[in-house]
């Protein structure tokens, strides 16, 4: 190694380990100190070049090495790097002491040259193998120190997730406590209330019935209003024909005060027909089989199904046909029962076809059909709709109790398995349904005569 960049290697390598002790130890005033000696060693080893290693350069130099050794020397921060200054000294008292002598004796200086310059060597060498043992001594110091501060912040993080844990697990347990005090109750309140969720379902057709009644109740009583009306304007102009002495006149108002009393007596039973279906429908079953004529339940049923999604979006418009048998006659079922099958069944058509028409828009005309078949194993009831179909993937679960394909809130999932349990335990029968998705599905009963 030329030993002319000796003092800039030296400088750089000392202000080096200075600054970079500075920086870990936060110590910013002599971080900012040593940057500005890389600096000047930098600029002086520029001037040494321009001026050739002049006289004066060398002597700048020394001055400058000096100075890097007293000014740090008697700083308390500074003091763990005192082996490292006296490592320095050597090269810088070989270095000032040669070139001293050349000035003060110049002939011994050229008969100790190379003493001289060995010893510079050796100074040199000194303090480079000194340097990088401190400085794997400072690596090995500075992964210990930061492994302690990991392990000690890894303490500390595990003492805080301690307690955290510790106070979690206390709110925990006093939680689940909580919340098994509350599950057991819930529990008795489910046990009180699942028999009498079967029978709110059952009873739920009620309210699909409501608005079909009041529409089909709402004609006779209008009729009844009507005639009544028209029959007490009869009664005023019979009095007024009576006082006149008109015996014709009085007659002919007889004879229509009779027909329209004929009538409102005529829409009277309608009306009465109507309530009494409405109250046969929302009593509890009997158990009891009764000769039933199927076809007129299923066209009422179909009436009273449509009108109640009618009630409910005036919007809604489908076409709705039956093609009932005239020869099945009149079947041994359970009236209410039965009922509660054919329209939970249609109140789905129609949801159905609404749901598709809510989707397509004018493009689509929803269509629920109801037939009846007399069949040499028994009645066969088919419900067909052409609305979006049931996906094949939950196909197998439709009649299990709970199970819905309507949104939350629109459905208990109830009905079906109401109907599966209707018609197969008590009545015997079988209920399948054939779909395709997209195009509609259909629920077929078969009922053993």
């Amino acid at each position: 190694m030329d030993l002319s960049v000796a003092p800039l290697i030296v400088s750089v390598a000392y202000s080096f380990r200075f600054r970079k002790f500075a920086s870990v130890n936060k110590l910013p005033q002599w971080e900012k100190l040593f940057n500005n000696a890389l600096i000047l060693s930098a600029i002086l080893f520029a001037l040494d070049f321009v001026f050739r290693g002049g006289e004066l350069m060398k002597w700048v130099w020394h001055l400058y090495l000096i100075l890097l050794i007293v000014i740090p020397f008697r700083q308390k921060e500074l003091q763990p790097l005192r082996m490292f200054i006296f490592a320095f000294v050597p090269y810088v008292a070989v270095d000032f002491v040669s070139d001293l002598m050349e000035i003060l004796s110049n002939d011994f200086f050229k008969t100790n040259e190379a003493y001289f310059k060995s010893a510079g060597t050796i100074a040199f060498i000194w303090f480079v193998a000194l340097l990088y043992s401190q400085n794997r001594q400072s690596k090995a110091a500075e992964k210990e120190r930061i492994k302690r501060l990991h392990e000690d912040e890894l303490n500390r993080a595990i003492a805080l997730r301690k307690v955290e844990l510790e106070a979690l697990v206390s709110e925990r347990t006093a939680e689940l406590t909580k919340q098994k005090e509350e599950l057991e109750q819930a529990l008795e309140e489910l046990r009180n209330t699942q028999s009498q969720l079967i029978q709110s379902e059952k009873m739920a057709s009620l309210g699909e019935l409501t608005a079909g009644i009041a529409h089909e109740i709402q004609n006779p009583l209008n009729f009844v209003n009507n005639f009544s009306e028209v029959s007490n304007e009869l009664l005023d102009e019979m009095a007024a024909e009576m006082d006149q002495g008109h015996k014709e006149e009085v007659q002919q108002i007889l004879s229509d005060l009779k027909k329209n009393l004929e009538k409102i007596n005529h829409h009277g039973k309608r009306a009465d027909s109507i309530v009494k279906g409405m109250l046969q429908h929302s009593r509890a079953s009997t158990g009891q089989k009764e000769l039933t004529d199927i076809n007129q339940l299923a066209d009422e049923y179909m009436r009273l199904a449509y009108h109640g999604l009618r009630a409910k979006d005036k919007s809604f418009n489908a076409k709705f046909d039956a093609d009932f048998d005239d020869t099945i006659g009149k079947i041994n079922v359970i009236p209410q029962d039965f009922g509660r099958v054919i329209l939970n069944l249609l109140t789905n058509a129609f949801y159905a076809v609404n749901e598709k028409k809510k989707s397509l828009g004018e493009s689509y005309q929803p269509s629920v059909l109801i037939t009846t078949k007399k069949r040499e194993t028994g009645v066969e009831i088919k419900v067909i709709d052409n609305g979006n179909g049931i996906p094949a993937k939950v196909i197998d679960k439709i009649f299990q109790p709970f199970f819905t394909t309507k949104p939350t809130g629109a459905g208990t999932g109830l009905g079906l398995s109401l109907c599966y349990e209707i018609v197969t335990k008590s009545h015997g029968g079988e209920l399948k349904v054939e779909t395709k998705e997209g195009e509609g599905s259909i629920f077929t009963i078969h009922l053993p005569v």
